[in-house]
């Protein structure tokens, strides 16, 4: 039906609806555009949200600001950016309205509004407009500070290097091409060595701990690891434990694959240089990296291998809050990125040797014929040395040692390691050095002095009776000579021989292949021209007889970094340990089989139930606040507390080490145990306590995850 003059009804309805809404519109006041302080703000996602550079655990979230229209193109996510924070007045989030000091911090992403109603603070200032917090580096931060129970804010601390605004005015040419695939070379002596290789070729994601064959090829196998991943097109990262390392795989990947393709990112590079470096790898100019611990977090594109060199050394744990490990960080990049992981070293860690165990990673070691052919002649202090020296077992410096001297110096240079200085153990048997263990919790028995009986470094219980569970001795020693009075024994033994020192005062690459007595300490060792022609392991009972739960594992893997460069058996290399020769790491020594001893370690961990099966966490403060925090800590079910134990107190005439207590202050600290599959709920846990008490300004504790030493 029609109207009069032919129009619909519905029709006419519509425009009358149109033509007042535009009226409407027209009359209603226009919206001022947004501002603070007199200054436009942006007009697309004008909140930035960004994280502050500040480590406090109760501050670990991302708070908003207002961004204003004339930083509205630098101010992206990832950028370097100042604002104010922590007037002191009102709310914390109100205290940001006014006054607070400058502090840096990073924009994780640009939103349309905040959730919080009140007025917000605008950016103070845009530091530089280059995005340094990529996703992926958020997301592993984020991950590693959740596990270590620390705040993400001093995890970037760790893993973005300081700014220079020389090195961000610099042009990078672009990588490049992807090299030819490496030939196998040494990689061939491993059954599943080319196979490994192969996968990273065709662009797979293989995962192995890799027991490398003694000898100098390791470096040159790692090397050949990266160019078959930049082969594929993709990525690659190896983390060393120091300097020299990282130089020796440095050099064969120059020489496998030329200049240009990868970067060295070690400490000695200095600020600007190590900044340079950095983001020529967050640019994409460079492909692969090779460094020491901070280039864990190195941003490389399209990673496609991650490698892990000498796990159980101790440089690889950060000295910094909240002390991450190399190797927990890579293995969470490797499953976040979907990278390849291969975790190589002479010897093999319980951590290595349970991600075999539980099929996360494949083992990759050669067969018994490559072993012998590689590895030198280990003698002991057996039955027969014995025989002919009835002191052989007692004496530090054995017939035995002296024949190995004066038998490899007609050849070459003689290798000799005495453990570090200060390297003494609590307390151990006198008869048969087996370390004084408690009866309860198996922690490390130590003397604290005058008329106090011996007590358990972790649950603090006496053993005033005790006696060795190996021998029945009842006496104890603790004493140790170092390499300087050493390299002076050798010294006036024979006079006509040269004798260098390396250690920590003074660090020594590389010594000729010539005659000379060559003193170190442990991971000093100098790399011979053509391999050393003997070396000497002396004090063994003082390496196997620290109050640590790792002392087996850490004296085999010292003793094999050693003995590694000795020339092999077939070439009259030969190392003599002067230890009980029937204990278990000098048994391994001698079959050259560190995959055995650390199964075997392994499953004795799992039945005490200490780490890696369990989770551990080492919570340390004043009595009172110890126990508070513990009380308040929501811990996971089954959660064991061993402790707590004092702590010695910080003498004010040394410098403080990291985690010291403060100066006079009496701290004690406390272990808190948990089953397999708790240790982030404990993380949790523990990480929400201690920010409660932050807030509430109560007394400092502090929480260490996976604390390296237990004793």
């Amino acid at each position: 039906m029609s109207s009069e003059n032919g129009r619909d009804p519905g029709e006419r309805g519509e425009q009358l609806a149109l033509i007042r809404e535009t009226v409407r519109k027209a009359k209603a006041p226009r919206a001022k555009p947004r501002t603070w302080r007199g200054a436009a703000l942006a007009g697309k996602l004008p909140v930035a949200r960004v994280l502050v550079d500040k480590g406090a655990v109760h501050l670990d979230k991302l708070w908003d600001y207002a961004v204003p229209a004339a930083m509205d193109a630098e101010a992206q996510p990832g950028v370097r950016v100042r604002v104010r924070f922590g007037a002191g007045t009102g709310k914390v989030r109100e205290g940001r309205r006014e006054g607070g000091g400058l502090l840096d911090g990073f924009i994780v992403e640009r939103i349309a509004e905040s959730d919080y109603r009140g007025p917000l603070a605008a950016l103070s200032q845009v530091v530089s407009p280059e995005p340094v917090l990529a996703p992926s580096l958020l997301a592993l931060c984020r991950g590693v500070a959740d596990r270590y129970a620390g705040s993400l804010a001093d995890v970037l601390q760790l893993a973005i290097p300081p700014r220079n605004a020389k090195a961000e005015a610099e042009r990078f040419p672009p990588p490049p091409p992807p090299p030819a695939v490496p030939p196998l070379a040494s990689w061939a002596r491993y059954p599943d060595g080319p196979a490994f290789l192969d996968a990273l070729a065709r662009g797979g994601t293989p995962r192995a701990v890799w027991t490398a064959l003694p000898g100098p090829h390791w470096p040159w196998e790692l090397a050949a690891a990266v160019a078959a991943t930049l082969a594929s097109g993709r990525g690659a990262l190896v983390v060393l434990p120091d300097g020299r390392s990282a130089a020796r795989v440095d050099a064969a990947l120059t020489e496998l694959v030329g200049r240009g393709a990868h970067a060295l990112l070690v400490a000695d590079s200095g600020p600007e240089e190590r900044y340079r470096r950095w983001l020529a790898i967050r640019r994409g100019a460079v492909r692969a990296v090779v460094g020491t611990r901070a280039a864990m977090y190195a941003p490389v594109a399209d990673l496609g291998l991650v490698a892990l060199w000498d796990d159980g050394n101790s440089s690889h744990g950060d000295t910094n809050a909240p002390y991450p490990h190399a190797r927990d960080v890579l293995l969470l990049r490797a499953v976040q990125e979907k990278a390849a992981c291969l975790v190589g070293d002479l010897g093999r860690t319980v951590e290595a040797t349970q991600l075999v165990e539980n099929g996360w990673a494949r083992s990759l070691e050669a067969g018994r014929d490559q072993v012998r052919a590689a590895a030198p002649l280990i003698r002991t202090v057996d039955d027969r040395e014995v025989a002919r020296d009835e002191a052989a077992r007692a004496a530090r410096l054995p017939s035995l040692a002296w024949q190995t001297a004066r038998a490899g110096l007609a050849r070459g240079p003689v290798l000799v390691q005495v453990p570090r200085r200060g390297y003494v153990p609590r307390l151990a048997c006198e008869r048969c050095r087996e370390p004084a263990r408690c009866r309860h919790c198996a922690g490390p028995l130590e003397a604290p002095g005058g008329e106090r009986a011996m007590e358990c470094a972790w649950c603090g219980r006496e053993a005033p009776e005790w006696h060795c569970v190996a021998c029945g001795g009842a006496r104890l020693r603790a004493q140790i000579v170092g390499a300087r009075r050493t390299a002076e024994e050798l010294g006036r033994a024979f006079p006509a021989v040269p004798v260098r020192t390396s250690g920590r005062d003074h660090i020594l690459d590389t010594v000729p292949d010539r005659p000379a007595l060559v003193v170190s300490t442990p991971g000093a060792e100098p790399v011979a021209e053509g391999g050393y022609a003997a070396a000497l392991l002396l004090d063994g009972w003082a390496l196997l007889g620290r109050a640590d739960l790792r002392a087996g594992e850490e004296a085999l893997r010292r003793w094999l970094g050693a003995a590694a460069l000795v020339r092999g058996q077939e070439d009259g290399g030969t190392v003599a340990v002067i230890a009980e020769p029937t204990l278990r790491p000098v048994q391994a020594l001698v079959r050259w089989d560190p995959a055995g001893h650390a199964v075997r370690e392994l499953a004795e961990r799992a039945e005490l139930g200490f780490p890696p099966v369990s989770r551990m966490a080492a919570v340390a403060g004043r009595a009172e606040d110890v126990a508070e925090l513990l009380e308040a800590a929501e811990l996971p079910p089954g959660a064991e507390v061993l402790g707590p134990v004092p702590l010695p107190v910080t003498d004010p005439g040394r410098p403080r080490r990291p985690g010291d207590p403060p100066v006079g202050e009496a701290w004690e600290r406390a272990l808190v145990r948990v089953r397999p599959g708790q240790g982030a709920a404990l993380a949790a846990a523990l990480k929400a306590a201690r920010a409660a008490r932050l807030v509430k300004r109560e007394g400092e504790v502090r929480v260490r995850i996976d604390p390296p030493d237990l004793g």
